[in-house]
């Protein structure tokens, strides 16, 4: 005897899938936010900031890491040393500004590779399937030799 079970499980998993990308980009305009406005980073005050569960903080494992490394970065800022205790303000909006150009002139260089990669390997397609043509035009025109005898 089977259990039949209510609803559609591909909805479900959808649904669940889309609640916690919802709280994920939540919890990202959070730590956006706070950095900012420079207050401290850190998983409660994120939590409630965001409004998402310390839990779902510490098991998403890239906020998580993102958390720690800000938080990490916070302390040891130049301007003065930290106590495990302490925090110190966000990052400056210089500082900020200067990651984020490097990492666009990153992500240019590499789409304006990936397009002359993808042209590149486009074309050298576009002539294997042109060899390939001919030699089923030969192949069925008779014209190609078959293989070398062997002596």
């Amino acid at each position: 005897m089977t259990i039949q079970r209510p609803g559609n499980p591909g909805n479900l998993k959808a649904a669940a899938a889309a609640r916690t990308a919802a709280t994920a980009t939540r919890a990202d305009a959070g730590l956006r936010e706070m950095l900012r406005t420079g207050q401290p980073v850190t998983f409660r005050g994120l939590a409630r900031h965001a409004g998402v569960s310390l839990d779902f903080l510490y098991s998403s494992t890239t906020l998580r890491q993102r958390i720690q490394q800000l938080r990490d970065q916070q302390r040891t800022q130049p301007g003065g040393t930290a106590s495990p205790g302490e925090t110190v303000g966000a990052a400056s909006p210089e500082t900020t500004s200067s990651v984020v150009a490097t990492l666009t002139a990153q992500l240019t260089d590499l789409k304006s590779r990936h397009r002359e990669e993808t042209a590149r390997l486009r074309r050298e397609l576009e002539a294997a399937h042109g060899e390939n043509l001919l030699l089923r035009r030969r192949l069925a025109a008779g014209h190609y030799p078959g293989p070398p005898e062997t002596s």
